[in-house]
């Protein structure tokens, strides 16, 4: 989600005025594809896509990367039959090529998040130096995001209009304006993108880093995924355990978990990083949350929002700032805690009447630019969502019976969380993913990676994860924030770094780091 354009803002995706935070699934066509093992030997059908050779050129821009295109069937049920799509590789390499050990490929998360954008603007320079010595660095696009044949949905005018649809509503005629938007949202991708639509389920963009780990002459993975890319790389390790080499899933999901109750766990998530934020803001002077308790706290910012729900703040601009847009400002600043000054300057303005610094970080979660135009992660988030689980909700009623759970689990965020949660509900594709465990029998050691005040990906996922996988070790980091590699912590990357170059995940007594 949302990038502080460090390390992992992006790699969640909340998607808009209502898309769910995560995994929130969805409604019409597509064949389902299934995530049993793949046999080890390659079909015939698929055997031009593994024996396809990527060309190289300087990318745009230069900065040291190279760029390339993978072909791979739009439908693994029926490859050769000319439908393929085209998806985006960049590298990086490694700086001591004498001493290189093969290709370790990256995922943000998202689902949406651009593999290769993280990696120019963070990973190949971002992560310790030992690992960029001896590995190539190496992002692919996953299908429809980014670079590789991306979903869009709407125009940058309607998605401006899409993220201020009110997320609390108080009525009938809020809730029908609430969801003629997820319809309209979804009627324009399948307007707009109809031809991938149906096709960027993860178990196929699991099979695309098949493809990418063959073209690049790996015989096994190697491979770093944060956030939903654990989910990605777990579904890999599923359908090739064969193939793995050394994994690490931080930030992990637990993928037997339903849209519902997942979204439910995230809202208690981003409650325990508000919890964590307002002690922190307490304990300041001029905190604009008070001086008092966390419950009071809660209090003052849950009151921020119904005013701002029933005025919009100006923000010195032609742009007003929402119920909507406040909230999902304030959840930005939840993915890292470096973002806790930049959001109590905010909330101290917004108080003011000011709503610029809320609107600012709004713009960074959605990936809005000065210019008013959007990535595509806010449509590729709830493709992939949609696609991979049913439907968290299917009525406005089923949202009304779970509003007490959701407030109980964040009194804070639990209404707009929940009716965010709504939106697969009208989607035009049916689900072709359902939970189920993950266990990637007879794989090497995998390292999966937990933080113990996670607001996106609740540590227990990690627990969950490192359970389901046979060959997990569960790497644990107490702290706060979205993920913990390369993110400050010496313990934790010095666990990776040695997993990723020896093989050797964490012994016992170097499991847990502070």
């Amino acid at each position: 989600m949302a990038t502080s354009r460090s390390s992992t803002l992006t790699t969640i995706g909340v998607a808009v005025a209502g898309a769910a935070l995560l995994f929130s699934g969805c409604s019409v066509g597509a064949s389902a594809p299934r995530a049993a093992a793949v046999p080890t030997a390659v079909p015939s059908a698929l055997k031009p896509y593994y024996e396809q050779t990527l060309t190289w050129h300087r990318c745009p821009g230069g900065a040291g990367f190279d760029c390339a295109t993978l072909k791979a069937p739009l439908d693994y049920a029926r490859p050769g039959t000319g439908r393929d799509l085209k998806l985006e590789v960049s590298r990086k390499k490694a700086t001591r090529s004498a001493r290189r050990i093969g290709s370790l490929q990256v995922n943000p998360g998202g689902p949406g998040g651009s593999a290769i954008g993280y990696l120019q603007s963070f990973a190949a320079i971002g992560y310790p130096a030992p690992v960029r010595a001896r590995y190539d660095l190496v992002a692919m696009d996953p299908r429809g995001v980014a670079g590789s044949e991306p979903v869009t949905c709407l125009n940058n005018r309607q998605m401006d209009t899409f993220t201020r649809t009110d997320q609390t509503p108080d009525d009938p005629a809020e809730t029908r304006r609430l969801v003629a938007a997820y319809k309209k949202f979804a009627r324009g991708c399948a307007a707009r993108s109809g031809r991938v639509l149906g096709h960027v389920s993860t178990v196929e963009a699991a099979r695309d880093m098949d493809l990418l780990r063959a073209a690049l002459g790996d015989r096994k993975l190697a491979y770093v995924g944060a956030s939903y890319g654990t989910f990605l790389g777990a579904t890999y390790a599923d359908l090739y355990p064969a193939r793995v080499g050394r994994l690490v899933l931080d930030g992990a999901l637990d993928p037997t978990l339903t849209s519902r109750r997942m979204n439910r766990d995230q809202t208690a998530g981003f409650e325990t990083a508000f919890t964590a934020f307002a002690r922190d803001c307490l304990r300041r002077s001029g905190c604009p949350l008070g001086t008092g308790a966390v419950g009071y706290a809660r209090k003052r910012l849950s009151a921020l929002f119904r005013r701002i729900d029933s005025h919009p703040v100006r923000t010195g601009g032609s742009r007003t700032l929402t119920e909507s847009l406040a909230t999902i400002g304030v959840i930005t600043a939840m993915y890292d805690e470096g973002a806790w000054p930049q959001l109590r300057t905010a909330l101290r303005a917004a108080q003011r009447g000011d709503g610029k610094g809320l609107l600012d970080l709004a713009d960074l979660y959605y990936e809005r630019d000065t210019d008013g135009r959007y990535a595509n992660l806010m449509y590729a988030n709830p493709a992939v969502n949609c696609l991979d689980l049913p439907p968290a909700f299917r009525t406005p009623a089923d949202v009304r019976t779970s509003l007490p759970a959701f407030e109980k689990a964040s009194p804070v965020f639990g209404r707009s969380l929940a009716w965010s949660a709504l939106n697969c509900g009208y989607w035009p594709i049916r689900p072709t993913g359902h939970p189920h465990p993950l266990r990637a029998k007879g794989a090497a050691p995998i390292v999966v990676v937990g933080t113990t005040r996670d607001p996106a990906t609740p540590y227990r996922w990690a627990r969950a994860l490192a359970s389901q996988l046979t060959s997990a070790t569960l790497l644990t980091y107490d702290g706060d924030g979205h993920t913990a590699y390369s993110r400050g912590s010496r313990c934790v990357d010095t666990a990776i770094n040695t997993y990723l170059l020896t093989g050797r995940p964490p012994a016992p007594a170097h499991r847990r780091c502070t």
